[in-house]
């Protein structure tokens, strides 16, 4: 038999959970509990069987081809080349270590268990940006040991970082050994380069207790190593997306900046990903070249938190994608106060679909004590060029932030019925001790966390019954679900061939059956707030 060569390191993407399993453990916590609650609002009950949205489409519309690496063409918002792969993968190449990768955990399970079969891979990397429970990355860590016993497992991102922070010592060490089980942890807001360095421990034998920000292993006890901030530069590592060339089958998330300029005080992602910094256009210019021309990508998301801050720099990115007339559309988040007439022509000129615009709330109340730095007019007011040029619009709402009443989430109601908006989706607020407000946590008297909370004005199942007045009885604009699909999910059936006409019809049948849902099981009324 002929040998394999080694890998240093193979990269797993997203697990999308299987839902049926995902759902009965949300249930299993208890239905009325804020977690489930917020879920229920996201899928059908088709052939006795819980279904998101996107499952139901393919139950509508089979694959009818594969993509050019022999999988499915389901649709799934993993189809979206994941930027944390294109990023440290590049950055594993440039620093002379081999890699693979996966981009998807759930629809790539063939693949993935012959890559682990080999035996030759070194360290295999779990991808952990969008869990806030340890359900998927347990699933992927189960699978990995199963057919690999000797690859060694590393876990970083946002839930590591999150739980070093938030956990007494006692208690991280029990979650990282026992529950999950990996063989390294990295805890920093970047981890690219404590990655390279356990590679090269592991190829070199040298000790590891010299690697900073990270936690590993030794005997029964676990390790931590000291914290120490990365310092790499985003215009330094920008994505070869020529490595990646037999993957991106069509979507494609990229970012221009790291980190974000503002404070929310409901958001801990400038705690998670470290100082702001951006790259030159230049640098962004060069990676968009790599990727036209692979000649496959039809939708590319900046995943940037503040796209078009500083104004000045994001309007000469839209002049340099208008010169290069790129074959790709693009969507972005997008900071409607900052809009002007110049900025917005510029933006449909360039290719722009729509905007994810975290708006949080429509009551100044409530926007000045999550420190939005904005009033409703502004909103207003980038809505309405938003719409003079045809760009799609999405807005993102929080229910429940310390000080909401059900008179603010009334002024909340009356914005989204008639601020503009094409699409919008309410959400639980997400406690989360990394944030600012938790700060004023004895101010607001706030007790509990993630989806069970309390504090002065509202609790948690206050908060799950005015989201459910407002999806049981706003019509339009139109309700998108969450789970699987969001606002990137817009943009993958759009490019399947649906106007946006026709994908509002399909979300508000797909919403119809939600709410029977909802009515028929807990005689709920959707009177307004």
């Amino acid at each position: 038999m002929e040998k394999q060569s080694m890998i240093d390191c193979l990269l797993i993407g997203h697990n999308e959970m299987d839902f049926v399993k995902y759902e009965k453990v949300l249930r299993n916590m208890g239905a009325d509990s804020g977690a489930y609650r917020d879920l229920d609002l996201n899928f059908i009950i088709h052939n006795h069987r819980p279904t998101t949205i996107s499952e139901f489409f393919n139950i509508l519309h089979p694959p009818q081809h594969e993509n050019n690496d022999g999988t499915a063409s389901f649709f799934h918002v993993a189809e979206s080349f994941s930027a944390a792969i294109a990023y440290l993968g590049t950055y594993l190449d440039k620093n002379g270590c081999t890699f693979d990768y996966v981009n998807d955990f759930r629809y790539s399970q063939d693949r993935l268990a012959e890559k682990l079969r080999k035996g030759n891979i070194l360290v295999t990397a779990i991808i952990t940006t969008l869990y806030v429970s340890m359900n998927p990355i347990i699933e992927i860590i189960e699978f990995i040991k199963k057919y690999n016993s000797t690859t060694k497992i590393i876990i970083g991102g946002p839930f590591v970082s999150t739980k070093a922070r938030t956990t007494d010592p006692e208690e991280l060490e029990y979650i990282f050994q026992v529950n999950l089980g990996a063989d390294f942890y990295v805890n920093s807001s970047r981890g690219e380069g404590a990655l390279v360095k356990i590679i090269k421990a592991l190829k070199n034998r040298l000790p590891l207790g010299d690697i900073p920000n990270i936690y590993y292993g030794e005997g029964e006890d676990l390790k931590a190593t000291p914290r120490l901030e990365e310092d790499e530069k985003l215009a330094d590592n920008m994505v070869d997306w020529g490595l990646f060339k037999d993957h991106v089958h069509g979507f494609a998330n990229t970012r221009t900046a790291i980190s974000c300029p503002f404070s929310c005080s409901f958001c801990g992602f400038p705690r998670h990903a470290g100082q702001y910094q951006t790259a030159p256009v230049e640098a962004i210019e060069k990676e968009l070249e790599t990727l036209d021309r692979l000649g496959t990508v039809k939708s590319v998301y900046f995943i940037d938190d503040t796209f078009n801050v500083p104004a000045a720099r994001f309007k000469e990115i839209l002049r340099m994608l208008i010169k290069n007339k790129f074959g790709f559309k693009w969507h972005s988040y997008f900071r409607c106060q900052y809009a002007d007439g110049e900025m917005v022509e510029l933006m449909k000129s360039s290719g722009c679909e729509g905007v994810f615009l975290g708006l949080e709330s429509g009551s100044d109340q409530i926007l000045k004590n999550m420190n939005k730095a904005v009033e409703v007019e502004k909103y207003l007011r980038g809505i309405g060029l938003l719409k003079e040029y045809g760009i799609v619009t999405f807005g993102n709402f929080i229910i429940g932030f310390p000080g909401e009443t059900e008179e603010t989430v009334k002024e909340t109601v009356d914005f989204i019925e008639t601020g503009g908006l094409d699409f919008y989706r309410a959400q639980l607020w997400y406690c989360e001790p990394i944030t600012p407000i938790y700060e004023q946590k004895d101010l607001y008297r706030i007790q509990g966390e993630s989806f069970q909370w309390s504090h002065v004005t509202m609790d948690s199942p206050k908060a799950c019954d005015l989201i459910e007045k407002i999806f049981l009885t706003i019509e339009n604009p139109t309700w998108v679900p969450l789970y699987n699909f969001d606002f990137a999910g817009l943009w993958h059936l759009v490019h399947r061939g649906m106007s946006i006409p026709r994908l509002k019809d399909f979300l508000k049948e797909f919403n119809a059956a939600v709410r029977e849902k909802l009515t028929g099981n807990t005689g709920r009324k959707g009177e307004t707030p």
